[in-house]
């Protein structure tokens, strides 16, 4: 092993209200794993972020998470059967085959963050 072996990078992501963003995520599907002076780490399987509570809008409408699935259709469905777009107020595309050979679709949280939910294909 190297000295400069990396274990794992998160991202520190905006909230614009933290409990209503706890919240979504929670309603998502993630774990929140830990909640202390203003920073929740939250994970699924091996992927993690931090939410922070801060909020500029412009960060946080510019800010972009790629979330990798196997089953892009599964995690559409679970996220529409979360109900998430009437009890937030937020947007959820369709799916979409891109030209880079993905499956995906979007989804924004209540501060406006946009993740890109997808799946490869062949």
């Amino acid at each position: 092993m190297s000295a400069l072996e990396v274990v794992e990078i998160k991202a520190f992501i905006p909230a614009k209200d933290y409990a209503i963003s706890k919240q979504f995520y929670q309603d998502m599907g993630f774990t929140l794993a830990s909640d202390t002076e203003g920073v929740a780490y939250f994970y699924y399987g091996t992927s993690s972020f931090l939410l922070q509570d801060y909020y500029e809008k412009d960060h946080a409408e510019n800010f972009m998470m790629h979330l990798l699935v196997k089953d892009v259709a599964a995690w559409h469905a679970h996220l529409s059967a979360q109900d998430l777009v009437s009890k937030y107020q937020i947007h959820l595309s369709d799916i979409e085959t891109q030209p880079w050979k993905m499956r995906d679709f979007t989804i924004t949280d209540p501060a406006g963050v946009l993740w890109r939910i997808g799946q490869n294909i062949e």
